[in-house]
């Protein structure tokens, strides 16, 4: 295909080519992100297949830490694609990625279990999402930078919006695949039994081998971006864009500028409103998976549009004052928001928060902080695994101090309960709780879907509403910022300098906002705790983006 000009005036309409260049990075982003939601969707699963030598808790947490190294090593993979596409180009960058995605998916979904292969299994496992994070840490920079230097001046927000459809239609693509197989292969049959090989839950791994050939396909009919090869042409891109991009304070100042006062807050808004919102229905409010799913699902699906609008719009109004208008109203919304969330999705819970006084009461010497952001602590102090245990409940407690060498007592209502420390069920406690107000599993009054169409019913259609709301702000904060941060950096070191920023504020601030939100909730008591996290974020992104963060929508791309 020929390339296309940059410089093409914004009032034509899109050509046949540039359509071309956008379903191409888009097509190949939203597999690499289909690939690397699937494991998130399926820890517990893959828990239980490669962590089978350890007790159900601690294969949770090393499931857990397993997807977490997926986003840690994120801004690794930008720096070192990073550098690869400012020196080699955009097109075999993207292109090395992609396949770097697709096969370490793939091979998860052949991998033997513990049961198979022992403690090798764990191992491959790790690295294989190792390579699947590193892949992810270049593909996006590569996909946004191809993007908007084919982009016509005036336009780069509404091109490069597509791009940003990508991680949610990802998202969404894996919900679907994994939902269907479940349906297919039955609840059983996907987990797969107990030290046998085979299960339902590595079609979807497996599937990834045909998206990945339609992206290698499509992608190697592009050419290399005009504004990269026409500076290749000339010898003037950059020898050494790290030094260039991070040792220089004028451009190494805008990477900082661009993580506080942009990704950072946006990070924090686009995983409040499509992962932690999924965690607060399933794991404090206690909706079933499948209808926890759904719910998300029609969310995305109702406002994934969202995207182009208000990429299309940063390219009029700008792009900095809807991405800060979306942290700010993001932030001052998630509390009423999620409390609306819990009235519709489990009335019980909230009457017994309001109405149920629950203390754990222990001598303060005993009693540490519970705040365990990635899951490895390991509580053993009485007071400590009290205080967890109503936390996983979502039981609302407060922690008052007795004497001190006094034991540990839950308090519920002004009765005392026993409670035994080295029990992990406490059926005493639980037992108290439930029956002062507190719903017990399957409750009448938790959501329930029983088929993708059963939106209808009250309360179901006012949580896909609430949910559609974040969704929008989460479309406010990422449409615009590829076209941003492209905007923000010169060519010859664009891919690398943008691609840090954006891990760094996705990967590491986003992407361990659920685990670290629940830790604020296990700590206090608080279901609604977790969200000051987000809220803190994304203020001091409006605070740091409105001082410092230039406005970048007529900026000449070219240089």
């Amino acid at each position: 295909m020929s390339a296309v000009s940059a410089t093409a005036p914004a009032s034509q309409g899109m050509t046949k080519d540039e359509r071309f260049v956008i379903v191409a990075s888009s097509l190949g982003t939203v597999f690499e992100w289909y690939d690397f939601y699937l494991y998130g969707s399926l820890a517990a699963i893959i828990g239980a297949q490669f962590f089978s030598a350890y007790p159900p808790a601690t294969r949770d947490i090393f499931a857990l830490l397993a997807f977490a190294a997926g986003f840690l090593v994120r801004p690794f993979g930008a720096i070192v694609f990073g550098r690869v596409g400012d020196i080699v180009g955009r097109k075999y960058t993207f292109l090395v990625t992609i396949v770097i995605m697709g096969m370490s998916t793939f091979i998860v979904g052949l991998l033997p279990g513990a049961a198979q292969i022992g403690i090798a299994a764990p191992i491959i496992l790790i690295a294989l999402r190792l390579l699947q994070g590193l892949a992810l840490g270049g593909e996006y920079g590569g996909a946004a930078t191809y993007v908007a230097e084919h982009a016509p001046m005036g336009k780069r927000g509404y091109y490069t919006s597509f791009i940003q459809t990508t991680a949610t239609l990802g998202l969404f693509l894996s919900l679907l695949v994994i939902l269907f197989t479940r349906t297919w292969t039955g609840e059983a049959a996907f987990a797969g039994l107990p030290g046998e090989y085979w299960g339902g839950w590595r079609i979807p791994f497996l599937v990834s081998i045909v998206l990945l050939g339609i992206s290698v396909w499509i992608r190697l009919r592009l050419n290399e971006s005009p504004i990269f090869q026409k500076m290749k042409d000339e010898g003037k891109t950059s020898k050494a864009p790290l030094t260039e991009a991070f040792a220089n304070w004028s451009n190494g100042k805008l990477v900082l500028i661009a993580l506080l006062g942009g990704v950072m807050g946006q990070g924090v808004v686009w995983y409040t409103g499509q992962f932690y919102a999924l965690f607060f229905l399933q794991s404090i409010l206690k909706v079933d998976g499948y209808t926890a799913n759904l719910l998300i699902a029609w969310s995305l699906l109702l406002g994934t549009g969202g995207f182009i609008v208000f990429g299309a719009l940063s390219d009029k109004v700008g792009r900095k004052p809807i991405i800060l208008a979306g942290c700010l109203i993001a932030a001052l919304t998630f509390f009423p928001i999620f409390r609306m969330i819990t009235t519709n999705a489990n009335p019980a819970l909230e009457k017994a928060i309001e109405t149920v006084k629950v203390e754990v009461v222990a001598d303060p010497a005993g009693c540490g902080d519970l705040f365990n952001p990635v899951g490895t602590r390991v509580f053993t102090a009485p007071c400590d695994t009290a205080r967890a245990f109503l936390a996983q409940q979502s039981v609302k407690y407060s922690t008052s101090y007795g004497a001190a060498g006094s034991g540990v007592k839950v308090v519920v209502n002004g009765k005392d309960t026993p409670y035994t420390a080295a029990a992990a069920s406490n059926p005493q406690v639980l037992a108290a709780v439930q029956a002062a107000g507190y719903p017990k599993p399957g409750d009448a009054q938790i959501v329930k879907m029983t088929h993708p169409f059963d939106v209808f019913k009250a309360n179901t259609a006012a949580i896909i509403g609430l949910l559609l709301i974040l969704v929008i702000f989460v479309t406010m904060v990422y449409g615009p910022i590829a076209a941003m941060l492209v905007e923000l950096f010169p060519t010859r070191i664009r891919y690398t300098s943008m691609s840090l920023p954006y891990h760094i504020g996705n990967g590491w601030f986003g992407g361990l906002l659920p685990a670290t939100a629940f830790a604020i909730v296990a700590s206090t008591g608080d279901i609604y705790a977790g969200l000051w996290y987000p809220i803190i974020f994304a203020s001091i992104t409006v605070v740091v983006g409105f001082f410092f963060l230039p406005e970048t929508k007529d900026r000449d791309i070219r240089a």
